[in-house]
């Protein structure tokens, strides 16, 4: 995993599987990111992208319970019909405003992401 922050947006690059130590890394640039700007948009790039292991997804959990208010809106771009399925379940657990695109439209990702 790896995380771009420019201020409000954060870009963040998901490839293999995700471990507990990656949760803990991306936590805590959201969490300065809110701080700074109260709400954060987040474009989350899955490339290779095979799910998260038993630590990574308690951690995904408590996540999302903690900043059900904090994402204003979330890009997903994917390569699976499984990512784009998260991307809808990721509905429940936010107040933010998802799209999934597929990886083809990552440009339009981009754009929707920053639009004002």
């Amino acid at each position: 995993m790896s995380v771009e922050n420019d201020g409000k947006l954060l870009v963040i690059r998901m490839t293999g599987k995700l471990h507990k130590d990656d949760y803990q890394h991306f936590v805590l640039i959201v969490e300065k990111a809110v701080q700074k700007n109260r709400k954060v948009r987040m474009l989350v790039q899955m490339h290779s992208f095979h799910g998260w292991d038993a630590g990574a997804l308690w951690e995904d959990v408590k996540f999302d319970l903690q900043h059900f208010n904090h994402i204003e809106r979330l890009a997903v771009v994917g390569e699976k019909i499984w990512e784009k399925w998260m991307a809808t379940f990721c509905k429940l657990f936010t107040t933010a405003t998802i799209r999934y695109f597929p990886s083809e439209q990552a440009a339009e990702a981009r754009g929707w992401i920053t639009a004002a």
